[in-house]
């Protein structure tokens, strides 16, 4: 375990120094079209998936990428780690993103939000911010664009009982595309909460996709036992890998 320490340890620094050389990279992208910068975005995605495999051994199993539909989508994933808010964008080619609204004040960081059309929310403001999101995010669907969003809105410990918000099936019903669910183990290699990273097989799975047209209460219902069913498939895969590994299993949750 202190060799897991250590490289945890490592693969953080490294992990914000690459960071912060992919912003200062992406800082052409001010004069350029959104797509350059989203460009940028996508290769730090994959240089981070790369540096986690190199440094912490965290392999990376993508399934049924063959299953993304083209064009405007609705992307409707598992939320246990921060790996998955940047590693799921370098599937599509215009990802889209809510965010927290003071994320924007973030110098660079912030800046990067606003010029690639992300949708800040004011998590303060109630059902009015809820409105705006629902009315904001189907039209930049429309227009072209993979919506990746987390429908339990928050992370959630692995074992945390499920709780789907009821925002996800607005947009959905609003927009009149496919989403395809999204199920994950993150949670068991990048715990939320703790800066270790811990070595093993992660999977990100890529679900049938849903067509457009159901009614907001059976979406949400079939998003998340499929998503639900999915992930506890995968989390136990890896419990067992890593209880192979390790001679027990690695605490993945974190007090608070």
């Amino acid at each position: 375990m202190v060799s897991i320490f250590l490289r945890s340890l490592v693969y953080n620094v490294l992990f914000y120094a690459l960071l912060v050389f992919w912003i200062l990279v992406a800082i052409p992208t001010f004069l350029m079209p959104p797509r350059a910068f989203m460009a940028v975005a996508k290769a730090w995605a994959r240089s981070s998936v790369w540096l986690m495999r190199l440094i912490c051994n965290t392999k990376v199993d993508y399934r049924g990428v063959e299953k993304i539909p083209p064009g405007p989508l609705i992307v409707a994933s598992k939320h246990q780690s921060m790996w998955e808010t940047f590693a799921l964008m370098q599937f599509f080619d215009a990802p889209l993103f809510i965010y927290k609204r003071e994320l924007g004040w973030i110098p660079f960081f912030g800046w990067y939000l606003m010029k690639s059309k992300m949708i800040g929310v004011d998590r303060s403001g109630g059902m009015r911010a809820l409105m705006e999101m629902a009315r904001r995010a189907p039209a930049e669907i429309r227009s072209g664009r993979q919506l990746i969003i987390f429908p339990e809105g928050t992370r959630r410990p692995v074992d945390a009982p499920p709780d789907y918000m009821t925002g996800v099936g607005q947009i959905y019903a609003n927009s009149g595309v496919p989403c395809i669910p999204v199920a994950l183990n993150s949670g068991l290699f990048w715990p939320r909460r703790t800066f270790m990273r811990y070595p093993g097989t992660l999977v990100v799975e890529f679900l049938d996709p849903l067509p457009p047209g159901l009614k907001r209460r059976d979406f949400i219902a079939q998003i998340a036992v499929s998503i639900e069913a999915a992930t506890a498939r995968l989390v136990e895969t890896a419990r067992q890998e890593q209880a192979q590994l390790f001679g027990r299993v690695p605490s993945s949750k974190a007090k608070g």
